[in-house]
């Protein structure tokens, strides 16, 4: 039986080795043409040891200064354009979905659940479905070519207002009520924020005193302990 297991494993591992072998396979091979000419990559054989011209082919994908009939759109403006629109879309479905979710759970209002079906139902509208009415829209209101275009049509989520929404009925109506008690609400009156970081900075003050205070003490404790 030992010895069964023992094959058995040997077996599982081999077979685990062989298919990462294969994924990681093409892996290899596209880092080895990063590293080579245009006429060393066109050759039979292509060469599978990397070459020389790391370097120089990463810079000039990175700066967009390829030769060639190929794509010249610089890398590094391509990821800069990619990460400002990830940051914006992902901010503003957590801020939107968040808002709504929370008006629908716990606001009174006609309508709530309508409205709630209303948002749900888009789920099943497929992107492609969608494609042409949002460009048909941004068209028209003049954001093509612009951050405004590539975030706005995607900051409504119907997904996140749904998954807060459920977050949001989880929480027991005891800790709500307490909340509210303690003066805790949507926010619909006059927020003095000249208070609230008067608050923060009042806050802040003790820790960062003892750190300033006792950094000798701090330092010290920390060298005899390594030694």
């Amino acid at each position: 039986m030992v010895e069964r297991r023992t094959t058995l494993g040997i077996l599982a591992h081999v077979i685990l080795i062989l298919g990462v072998l294969v994924v990681a396979f093409p892996l290899y091979l596209t880092f080895v043409a990063s590293t080579q000419t245009s006429q060393a990559i066109v050759q039979t054989p292509m060469p599978l040891l990397p070459g020389g011209h790391l370097l120089e082919n990463y810079t000039a994908a990175w700066n967009g200064t390829g030769g060639g009939s190929g794509s010249k759109a610089p890398v590094g403006q391509m990821m800069m354009v990619s990460l400002i629109t990830a940051l914006v879309i992902s901010v503003g479905k957590i801020a939107i979905s968040l808002l709504s979710a929370f008006a629908i759970v716990y606001f009174r209002f006609p309508g709530r659940m309508f409205f709630f079906w209303a948002i749900f139902i888009t789920l099943m509208l497929p992107v492609e479905v969608r494609i042409g009415p949002t460009y048909k829209v941004v068209s028209d209101l003049g954001m093509l070519n612009s951050y405004a275009g590539l975030t706005i049509p995607l900051i409504a989520s119907a997904t996140a207002t749904f998954l807060f929404r459920q977050f949001f009925l989880t929480v027991p109506e005891e800790l709500v009520e307490a909340a509210r008690m303690d003066g805790a609400g949507p926010g619909d009156s006059e927020m003095q924020w000249n208070v609230v970081m008067a608050t923060a900075v009042l806050a802040m003050l003790p820790p960062a005193l003892v750190v300033m205070l006792m950094q000798k003490w701090f330092v010290k404790g920390l060298v005899d302990t390594e030694k």
